[in-house]
């Protein structure tokens, strides 16, 4: 017997575009969640500030952040020349030194409740308060902290007397030798050693490091593991903290937020 309900198939067709309807919500509502806990993409910005005193040359630096309400800032600087040259070519973001530690690790440290400040390595006090100085007008008096790597620590050295107690800290990276001797203990700012334990570079020997956290109990970070590629003082050896980068930085911005 043939049974034929063109009524049934009409219902039927009904109900299945009405299932198909909520089916495309269901899938749109959970896109939407997907997105919503997807951690958002970290942003670079060209900032150019007026000279500072005693420069003579207009201030650039990268601005890395992420949407939120920033507490902390890290002012980033490389090590080698120290010369970072953030600039604007063809409509984009560019600069030198990009696979320096703490530049190419720079949007690891942005993640809401910080900003990073890229800038040249640079001793000189204005030129490092005029930084300081314009996020604090962006972003209120958020605790601000310097931080170097190889070279750059002989900045952040240099630096530490002059703005005692201006900048919550110093961070000091894969330290120049001279870190044995940098008696920290006179500082009111804070001040923090990074050293990775096999970092062979003859100009910054991790027993440096260790000399100095024994004589004067400079809390002390000391990484292990990753990769080594290339001169033991460059930016892929473990002197760069090749491999171990997301580690590194998680446990330097874990001990400027416990000092808060």
């Amino acid at each position: 017997m043939t049974y034929d309900c063109k009524q049934c198939d009409f219902e039927f067709g009904d109900k299945f575009s009405a299932m198909k309807t909520k089916i495309a919500a269901v899938l749109l509502l959970l896109a939407a969640f997907a997105a919503a806990a997807a951690p958002a993409t970290a942003r670079d910005e060209l900032v150019t500030l007026p000279p500072a005193a005693a420069a003579s040359e207009a201030i650039s630096y990268l601005l890395t952040l992420k949407d939120g309400t920033p507490a902390y800032a890290t002012i980033l600087m490389p090590g080698g020349r120290g010369i970072l040259n953030p600039r604007m070519e063809n409509g984009k973001v560019a600069l030198s030194m990009a696979g320096n530690f703490l530049i190419r690790s720079r949007e690891r440290f942005a993640d809401g409740r910080f900003v990073a400040a890229s800038s040249d390595a640079s001793s000189t006090v204005p030129r490092m308060l005029a930084i300081v100085e314009d996020l604090e007008r962006r972003f209120g008096r958020i605790a601000i902290y310097i931080v170097g790597t190889s070279r750059s620590t002989d900045v952040t050295m240099a630096l530490a007397a002059p703005l005692d107690g201006r900048v919550a800290g110093f961070v000091h990276t894969s330290s120049m030798n001279p870190i044995a001797s940098f008696d920290t203990r006179k500082f009111k700012s804070r001040h923090l050693i990074v050293h990775h334990k096999d970092d062979h570079c003859r100009v910054t020997r991790f027993g440096s490091a260790e000399q100095n956290n024994r004589s004067y109990g400079t809390p002390l970070i000391v990484m292990e593991g990753g990769k080594s590629t290339g001169d033991d003082c460059e930016a892929y050896a473990h002197h760069g903290y090749n491999g171990v980068e997301q580690e590194t930085v998680d446990r330097i911005k874990a001990w400027i937020v416990a000092g808060k």
